[in-house]
């Protein structure tokens, strides 16, 4: 009976290794087919870049903020410590 059980264990083993092949090999030439095609039809436009605009006024968060965010860095930190 051990040898008629290994039998099909290697036959499901082969079945399932050979569908999972199958699969990936598929897949591999769809996304090489799609590829192509959007090579293919997809617009040769080219973009233009967008000039960046300075910010007037100040640069970064505003004092208040940092300290609110300095402040709770703090707490955490000594809760952290406990």
């Amino acid at each position: 009976m051990a040898p008629d059980l290994t039998a099909m264990g290697l036959e499901l083993v082969l079945l399932g290794m050979g569908t999972v092949f199958a699969f990936l090999t598929l897949l591999v030439f769809v996304t090489s087919l799609m590829s192509r095609l959007i090579i293919r039809f997809s617009s040769a436009e080219t973009l233009t870049p967008v000039p960046l605009t300075v910010m007037t006024g100040q640069a970064g968060p505003s004092p208040a903020i940092i300290a609110a965010v300095a402040a709770a860095v703090r707490r955490y930190r000594d809760g952290q410590a406990q």
